[in-house]
């Protein structure tokens, strides 16, 4: 909760006494939040509150014109779901949706559920029928908490008009606090119409929620525990730190950073986690997992004491939990969620609390007992790995390889942009390629994997970072998902750089297929496809659109693309034939990695079958 909204809830609001109706008090509530933009599309049920939007922006324009609430509207909702989640992992604030009933609530359900899968805190309002029509089948009804309530952190139903306050601002306490995730509140027509008194304060008594969260923000790691950590640390000779989105969602990045400089532990991190570390740091082993990095995965498997934080083993990486980490003496485990502590893999130590504090208490711990460590030789190794293991591809190829691409725009940006991205390869070239300095630049669907992602989450980024550099590396399947939202960027005058990939199909379906299906290519090739991607984009308003087929003219191209002052959109048509390296296979463990022809590997190859159907 925001100091602001704190003081809220005990002291007397400016507004408070004034008669309004229920749209107005709920737009008075976003404002009270720090809501500054609102990502949606209107429609019958919801009117009341858009009015109520357009009159609180008039009302509370600046001298020049700037709204303080605008209302940006997508293509399709499910565009505007995830320009929030955009907005929300690139500010660290909670994104807000806002819909109307039936169709409008229902094409939410796939961002709701993909915030859910990675920790990202928005708000969903959406209008609903009055509520004397909910059950009766009225025009746009859907039976929104039966919908949304599976897939979401939890779902409201307002039929008390009293209790709208009060609602609304535990919507936003649930969505931001503890382990984040979104919030959805079904909004009956006839209680945005209803008129009362504002009274400016008050929550809804959730108690159980509120004592599972006391008991995190309470569970503070004492003298014993901080011991028990640094007696494994100090028995250890090669120590590595399994970073996951966690620490981001935490703000516990600095925290991390800390720990691992002053005590000089190795860092690897999952595909949520990238930008929990400097990826450019010579300790830093960038991504571990599924398709991380050879060095990153050959350092799991060689330490003898991992420390998960943040993290939760999940499948894309510790495909085999019982052989991840195998020479690991010890596992230590941080996290907020009690639900995640050995679920999937056993651990020696673990402390469930606020990632931020506690590992601000072990640093401290460590500073206070004078604990010195010497890794030496473990980080000689990292070294080594690093290099001998290093990212690679074919660079003779006449034809444009993905990885050159992504190498020429990170020279320019140098780990200081905003990358989203669709999914499929491109995200995982982008993962890998892309250097990262910071924390909440890289913004991806993870757990989900939602194809259609990228370009609205850039721009939800860019109304989050509105100065910062955004880039939307996509594919030509993922982009069409949300295709729509090319418009968006340029109605709004947003200068997102887009990229898309483009080698004519379901690129890491296709790399499935050939490698467990007998490349029997079914329903994943487009090559046949008439699609003319920068005619779409010049047809949506893009000023720069440019198509590059060239290995020649990579680097001016790119350069071009990225001063563009506006909008800029860019196709490249990259090798049909470029994989995605190293990969895991479904089930398999990191010493049976396939790492192509162009990365070495310390491993005979496998000849074990693999069962391609067990896992995407």
């Amino acid at each position: 909760m925001t100091q602001a909204a704190k003081k809220l809830t005990t002291a007397s609001h400016p507004l408070a006494g004034r008669t309004m109706s229920g749209a107005e008090m709920v737009v008075q509530l976003l404002a009270d939040q720090g809501v500054d933009v609102i990502f949606g599309y209107s429609g019958g049920a919801i009117l009341p509150t858009y009015d109520a939007v357009f009159r609180y922006n008039e009302e509370n324009a600046g001298a020049d014109g700037v709204e303080p609430m605008p209302l940006i509207v997508p293509a399709n909702e499910q565009g505007a779901g995830f320009m929030a989640a955009g907005y929300a992992r690139a500010s660290g604030r909670v994104g807000v949706v806002m819909v109307t009933s039936g169709p409008g609530a229902t094409n939410t359900v796939t961002p709701v559920r993909d915030c859910m899968a990675d920790s990202t805190p928005i708000v969903v309002i959406c209008g609903q029928v009055p509520t004397h029509a909910i059950g009766t089948d009225a025009f746009q009804e859907a039976p929104v908490s039966s919908c949304l309530g599976p897939v979401a952190k939890h779902t409201f139903l307002i039929t008390d008009p009293e209790k709208l306050e009060s609602t609304v601002r535990t919507a936003f306490e649930i969505a931001r606090t503890g382990r984040p995730g979104p919030v959805v509140i079904d909004l009956p027509k006839d209680v945005q119409n209803w008129s009362g008194t504002f009274t400016g304060k008050g929550l809804l008594p959730v108690p159980g929620y509120r004592q599972r969260l006391h008991a995190a923000q309470g569970n503070h790691l004492d003298e014993r525990k901080c011991a028990a950590f640094f007696g494994m640390l100090e028995a250890s000779k090669r120590p590595l730190i399994y970073a996951g989105g966690g620490v981001i969602n935490g703000n516990a990045t600095e925290e991390l950073r800390q720990l691992a400089d002053h005590f000089d532990i190795p860092v690897t991190t999952t595909l949520m986690g990238i930008g929990a570390v400097d990826t450019t740091l010579p300790l830093s082993l960038h991504m571990l997992g599924m398709h991380g990095l050879a060095s990153a995965n050959y350092a799991v498997e060689d330490c003898d004491f991992l420390i998960a934080v943040g993290a939760r083993f999940d499948d894309r990486v510790a495909g085999l939990p019982a052989k991840f980490a195998p020479n690991a003496a010890h596992i230590a485990q941080f996290d907020i969620d009690p639900s995640e502590i050995g679920k999937v893999k056993p651990v020696d130590w673990s402390h469930v609390g606020i990632l931020k504090t506690d590992l601000q208490a072990i640093y401290d711990y460590g500073l206070r007992h004078r604990v010195k460590t010497d890794f030496g030789h473990w980080h000689q190794e990292v070294v080594a790995l690093k290099q001998k293991y290093a990212l690679n591809y074919d660079r003779e190829s006449d034809m444009i390889q993905p990885y050159a691409v992504i190498e020429a725009i990170n020279a320019i940006t140098r780990g200081d942009a905003i990358i989203t991205t669709g999914v499929g390869q491109h995200q995982m070239w982008a993962a890998q390629y892309f250097d990262f300095k910071y924390a909440r630049l890289w913004l991806t669907s993870g757990s989900m994997g939602t194809m259609g992602f990228g370009l609205p989450a850039a721009i939800g980024a860019q109304f989050a970072a509105k100065d910062h550099l955004v880039i939307d590396v996509d594919g030509d399947a993922s982009i069409r998902m949300n295709l729509g939202e090319l418009e968006t960027a340029t109605t709004y005058g947003l200068p997102v750089k887009v990229m898309v990939l483009n080698n004519y199909g379901d690129g890491m379906v296709r790399q499935w297929q050939k490698l467990f299906y007998e490349g029997r290519m079914s329903a994943s090739d487009k090559s046949l496809r008439s699609k003319d991607f920068v005619k779409t984009a010049e047809a949506d308003g893009f000023k720069y659109s440019v198509r590059l087929e060239h290995k020649k003219d990579i680097e001016r191209t790119v350069r071009e693309w990225l001063a563009f002052p506006g909008p800029a959109f860019l196709e490249v048509i990259i090798d049909p034939d470029a994989g995605v390296y190293p990969m895991v296979g479904p089930g398999l463990s990191y010493d049976q990695m396939i790492t192509g022809d162009f990365i070495p590997s310390r491993v005979k190859k496998t000849e074990e079958e693999i069962d391609g159907s067990s896992m995407f």
